[in-house]
């Protein structure tokens, strides 16, 4: 390796990239670095690199603008089978979708709304705070746990 690649690769290792409103580190590997995106699983970043046929493990601070911006479209709609999107028969539309940053994460909050507002069993357990999913409580989720006293014995020494 010459000196002047040397001198570049260091360069490219030291920027940041920014896809999809998410900054990410130049050292990361492409694979690695795409699930940092809000959205992005390891399998969908695994089949973006495989359908844009970008190398796994090149560092993403190498990467030109125009890979970048073919990664950020292929994000927003991206073709895989649907047992990779994210949001697979929407509640309103009833198609599959796949949503990624703050698009996901408003989703997110606008499906727990609803849940709250038509007085479900899930929406009143995201309303007290408790665990929507059917775990124990009696010995998690408990919620003044920090602010429980020391005995006083301990409080003496």
């Amino acid at each position: 390796m010459t000196e002047q690649e040397l001198q570049k690769q260091v360069k490219d290792e030291d920027r940041v990239i920014r896809i999809l409103a998410k900054d990410i580190e130049g050292k990361m590997k492409v694979y690695a670095g795409l699930t940092k995106i809000k959205g992005v699983s390891w399998s969908l970043s695994n089949a973006v690199c495989k359908v844009l046929k970008i190398d796994k493990n090149k560092k993403i601070g190498s990467l030109t603008d125009e890979e970048i911006k073919k990664i950020s479209d292929f994000i927003k709609n991206p073709k895989v089978p649907e047992y990779i999107v994210n949001r697979r028969v929407d509640f309103t539309t009833g198609e599959d979708k796949h949503l990624s940053g703050s698009d996901l994460e408003l989703q997110k909050e606008f499906d727990i709304k609803r849940l709250k507002k038509i007085k479900s069993y899930r929406g009143f357990r995201h309303m007290s705070g408790l665990p929507t999913r059917g775990q124990r409580t009696r010995s998690n989720f408990r919620p003044n746990k920090k602010k429980a006293g020391i005995k006083k014995k301990a409080r003496k020494k």
